[in-house]
């Protein structure tokens, strides 16, 4: 790291000599592919891209935009984007190039080849499906190109030659003077344009693999920096409409990573986190899948601008967590197919269970281990899981599943990682838990598979059942073989029992629209051409609170009137409310109006969750307290 500015100051010299530059593909390491971005000359919503990768010696050469990119489990074709591309001799002229697919340029008379110019298109306005599995790239792994915001993924923008992914690469990003711009990449210098309008940023990265995961953002941002512990924490956020700032998510994400940092300990050592949030309009050319992408030391994110104050802080809470613990697997704990990621034709490892689930489960556990649930809360969580898993198919191999993520029947059980993944990871922390007499966990087996790995040595994919069996105990290695490898669906009871607890009725936590499970709490009345409360409701402890009686009416909704027209937009909207959020609510009884005004609290009603079996022997209560605290 301490050379870039001297590697950088030898790639200006070599640019500047034009023929006498040496082969690219001889000088990896001293001849970085130069690349450029001008945000200022927007062409049809289009950024123009400029490679210039030095010069090569082989007649013919591959260029290519990524068809996949890592932590991602569907296709996105980034060089479908990509217009007008031409290769240019050093005399200006346009050099023969083909294009063999949506991702893949060769180039032929490559030894007279100076450089790639081309235009690319932004994802976020062609989105069709937006999200996992679709046919667009997933929202936060995609590009955006607005008058006052970019979302740069760079891998939609910058491409790589077959022979030379290993090469550094520079980059030259020129944007209007008065755009805020954040970056993972270090920043190594700023140029202003003579008229002052545009300001231009370098950016070094010591291989395609660093491209791929700094991504950026420029435009009108609100950046908020601060210390949690010795990491430096960079919010950056993107309202739309100014709805949101990033000072009212700042304690939020402050108190969430000072907790996961505690609850790591030791293992991470990032200096800076960045945190890229982009909220979406919810229009046609908005993107629609939200969620957020992980990298090594960054997450771009994807919300609704219309989302509370108290949803977003939320969905900050559940989706950030879950990215940053990422640091942790595949970021420091990975297979070969990960660290030699071939991003056009790209081979998965069969542990998605440990990448995603694991990962999903420290979200949710770190939670009640640091204070900031309840264990009600947790176990009405990990019940969820259990039931949502159920929904897919609980009896595919895990391991069969993710090497084949991108094909069905399993690119449509993807999301079970994030549930039955999330209990796998549950049942193994049980276990080493009592294998130990509570003193070993899922997240010290973390730490001594991050210990022995690391970020610069894969493990073998076929060895790591083995290898955790040897590292741990034969009960883990058979549950991994039965459960994970294998096809049969886990009885979840016998390893709640381990810690005392059971499946059984219970007080659960919901939200307005429900009461337990499904059961929505409204009725269509056609007579009445209204929408009215159901008993239903009277099931749900906020609306019972609020003094609600099956049939009244609901005239308006926090000021809005509710129709049987608009009626799936005001209840989906209600879907989002938070505990703390102000409403209001204008109901009609037999010709009486009614007005509810009140401040949201936890709602509950009648269910089945995990529960406390009063039964639960001394041992058992012990264990589940080290489980659950430490």
């Amino acid at each position: 790291m301490k050379n870039y500015l001297a590697i950088l100051g030898l790639s200006v010299v070599l640019v500047g000599c034009g023929s006498a530059k040496p082969n690219a593909d001889d000088l990896a390491v001293s001849n970085p592919i130069v690349t450029t971005l001008d945000l200022t000359a927007v062409n049809n919503d289009r950024v123009p891209v400029t490679i210039n990768p030095g010069r090569f010696t082989t007649e013919t050469v591959t260029y290519r935009l990524p068809r996949v990119v890592q932590g991602t489990y569907s296709v996105s074709d980034f060089g479908k984007y990509v217009d007008d591309f031409k290769a240019l001799d050093y005399d200006g002229n346009e050099l023969a190039s083909t294009k063999v697919d949506d991702n893949t340029w060769t180039i032929t008379d490559a030894t007279k080849l100076d450089k790639i110019n081309y235009y690319v298109n932004d994802t976020f306005d062609i989105e069709i499906t937006g999200g996992i599995g679709g046919e667009d790239p997933f929202s936060p792994s995609g590009t955006n190109i607005e008058e006052d915001n970019f979302v740069l993924n760079l891998h939609g923008f910058i491409g790589y030659f077959d022979s030379l992914k290993n090469n550094q690469y520079t980059l030259d990003v020129t944007a209007p003077a008065d755009f805020v711009r954040t970056s993972a990449l270090e920043d190594k210098g700023t140029k202003s344009s003579a008229d002052g309008t545009a300001i231009t940023s370098s950016y070094f990265a010591q291989r395609y693999f660093d491209i791929t995961d700094n991504p950026m953002m420029y435009g009108k941002l609100d950046v908020e920096e601060f210390m949690v512990g010795d990491i430096k924490i960079v919010l950056s956020l993107y309202s739309p409409t100014g709805k949101h700032t990033a000072v009212s998510l700042k304690e939020t994400v402050y108190k969430m990573m000072e907790a996961q940092k505690k609850y790591l300990g030791d293992v991470n050592s990032t200096a800076r986190y960045d945190i890229y949030v982009y909220l979406s309009r919810g229009d046609e050319t908005s993107p629609k899948g939200y969620g957020a992408l992980e990298h090594h030391k960054s997450t771009v994110a994807v919300f609704a601008e219309d989302s509370s104050l108290e949803g977003l802080k939320a969905s900050m809470i559940d989706v950030i967590s879950h990215e940053f613990f990422h640091i942790v697997t595949p970021l420091s704990v990975h297979s070969e197919d990960i660290h030699y990621f071939d991003y056009n034709k790209p081979t998965f490892s069969k542990h998605l269970w440990m990448y995603e689930g694991v990962t999903e489960y420290f979200a949710q556990h770190f939670q009640i281990y640091e204070g900031l649930v309840d264990a009600n809360s947790f176990y009405n969580t990990m019940y969820t899981k259990i039931q949502s898993s159920k929904g897919l198919d609980d009896a595919m191999s895990f391991t069969i599943m993710s090497e084949n993520v991108l094909v069905e029947p399993y690119a449509h059980n993807y999301y079970n990682v994030y549930m039955k993944g999330a209990l796998i990871g549950m049942c193994i922390d049980i276990l080493m838990r009592k294998e130990s007499d509570g003193n070993r966990s899922m997240l010290s087996l973390m730490k001594e598979l991050s210990a022995k790995y690391g970020k610069d040595k894969p493990f073998e994919d076929d060895k790591l059942i083995q290898e955790i069996t040897a590292m741990t105990y034969p009960s883990v290695g058979d549950f991994l073989t039965t459960y994970v490898a294998g096809d049969v669906p886990i009885n979840y009871n016998e390893f709640l029992k381990m810690v005392g607890l059971t499946i059984g009725e219970a007080e659960v936590e919901t939200n307005y629209i429900f009461a337990g499970g499904q059961n929505i709490i409204f009725d269509g009345d056609q007579a009445k051409m209204a929408i009215v409360f159901s008993e239903m409701a009277l099931k749900n402890s906020f609306w019972k609170a609020q003094g609600i009686k099956a049939g009244d009416v609901i005239k308006k909704v926090n000021g809005t009137e509710l129709t049987l027209m608009n009626a799936n937009d005001v209840i989906t909207g209600m879907f989002e409310w938070q505990e703390g959020q102000e409403i209001t609510m204008d109901l009609d009884r037999d010709g009486q109006p009614i007005h509810i005004k009140a401040t949201l609290s936890k709602a509950y009603a009648p269910g089945e969750s995990i529960i406390e079996d009063v039964n639960a022997t001394e041992a058992q209560k012990a264990l589940r307290a080290a489980w659950l605290k430490g």
